[in-house]
């Protein structure tokens, strides 16, 4: 809950992300974010913290090191290292998609299939298959 000053507590961006507060005070130390200020002990962020968490979680998702998302979170339009980079891991995610997608087709098929044994039907092994 955003509180009438409209800034949530440790508690509050850790509930509302599924990160722990250590994972929070982590990320802070780290600079990936910064808090408002505190409550008694507690430490508070302005509610823009949950986009920029999202965007955070995404990114280590997608493999991302804190360091780089770190250069991310501050780099410029000509930041050209940082922009190649992207670039990069955009080309790897796409190929990540496409194994990922085979693999759901393949077990999509595999969940109906009558074949003995599963993992030796041909068109299980076609669809695992790169293009």
């Amino acid at each position: 809950m955003i509180r009438l000053d409209g800034v949530l507590d440790i508690a509050e961006v850790a509930e509302r992300t599924g990160l722990a507060p250590s994972a929070l005070r982590f990320y802070e130390k780290k600079g990936l974010l910064a808090s408002s200020g505190r409550n008694g002990l507690r430490r508070t962020y302005e509610p823009e913290v949950l986009h920029r968490l999202e965007m955070i979680n995404c990114a280590r998702r997608a493999g991302f090191s804190i360091a780089e998302i770190s250069r991310f979170l501050v780099a410029m339009p000509g930041d050209t290292a940082v922009r190649a980079r992207m670039a990069e891991k955009a080309k790897e995610l796409d190929e990540d998609i496409a194994r990922l997608q085979r693999m759901r087709d393949s077990l999509e098929h595999a969940a109906t299939c009558t074949h003995e044994p599963l993992a030796e039907c041909p068109d299980f092994k076609r669809r695992l298959a790169r293009p």
